[in-house]
């Protein structure tokens, strides 16, 4: 049987996770993890709403183009999100820039 779990994809407008992130994460990362135990098919991917109004206020707040500060954004979540082990689909990651 094949399960899609899907988060809320988070704004990399800022300069990494708060407390919200993971604690939004975790009952979905649980589930996931928990199908896969019990021989289920298992989506669960990634992503980075990272276009719009907030990726371009911290752009602005910053004095860096949205292009650098998104870049560079995503990368230090991603990295924040993989020290706290949650079981995302990394090769499934999509972003709403082409960046």
């Amino acid at each position: 049987e094949k399960k899609y779990v899907l988060d809320m994809f988070p704004y990399p407008s800022g300069a990494g996770l708060h407390v919200g992130h993971p604690e939004g994460y975790t009952a979905s990362d649980v589930m996931s993890r928990y199908w896969r135990m019990t021989n289920h098919d298992v989506l669960h991917p990634i992503g980075w709403d990272s276009f719009g109004l907030p990726a371009e206020q911290f752009a602005i707040n910053t004095g860096t183009h949205p292009e650098v500060t998104t870049k560079k954004n995503i990368a230090n979540f991603k990295r924040q999100l993989k020290m706290l082990g949650f079981s995302y689909d990394w090769d499934k990651e999509v972003a709403t820039t082409d960046v």
